[in-house]
């Protein structure tokens, strides 16, 4: 019980100090030759974000236009410009440590091995901002793809390490199941941030 109440506590807290956000920003790397793959999946949103007039009137939107590994001085420099302060941010990226179809909010966490994340705490010297992490790890991975010890890691119950499938083109069957968490994403966004709709016409 004691565990529920503390539980309910962190959520109504998190309720409240989302709505400090200002800005919304992409993780992804730059170029023709990172498009449509799963490491950009929080580029890839934001393109989609840009769509909703009711989302860009009221808040900054936009990619970093940096690589992965290098996106803490590009955040850097959008909190600067903007003169906003980390919690009053909210980046989106991708997580391979949650399953596809998924997501997760959260707030003053560890980077769990993100280069992207890394290089941001590592920059501004907090984890005090918000991050929603787009789950990319397939449910379950096709045997007929993976190497022989790939086959083997995997009848142990160990998983596919994140860098073999993070810069592969992301397929057409999830780029459905994708289209679908964008969608309830930004349903969610609406309610955290109490915005009213409207009626509109979406180019989605």
């Amino acid at each position: 019980m004691a565990n529920l109440k503390k539980y309910v506590i962190i959520l109504l807290c998190m309720a409240k100090n989302i709505k400090s956000i200002k800005i919304i920003v992409g993780l992804g790397n730059p170029g023709q030759k990172y498009e449509n793959t799963y490491h950009n999946v929080g580029s890839l949103f934001i393109e989609y974000l840009k769509n909703n007039p009711l989302l860009t009137t009221k808040y900054k939107i936009q990619n970093t236009n940096s690589f992965m590994n290098n996106s803490g001085p590009a955040i850097q420099k959008i909190l600067k410009y903007f003169k906003n302060k980390p919690e009053e941010i909210l980046i989106i990226h991708d997580d391979s440590d949650i399953e596809l179809g998924k997501y997760k909010l959260s707030f003053n966490r560890g980077s769990a091995g993100h280069k992207g994340i890394e290089s941001i705490i590592r920059t501004l010297k907090t984890k005090r901002f918000w991050r929603l992490r787009i789950g990319i790890r397939p449910k379950q991975e096709s045997v007929t793809r993976l190497s022989a010890r790939q086959v083997k890691n995997q009848e142990s119950g160990k998983r596919t390490k994140a860098g073999l499938f993070v810069l592969k083109k992301i397929t057409l069957r999830h780029k459905k199941i994708l289209n679908e968490v964008f969608k309830q994403v930004e349903e969610r966004l609406f309610v955290l941030f109490k915005i009213q709709r409207k009626t509109q016409t979406k180019t989605h």
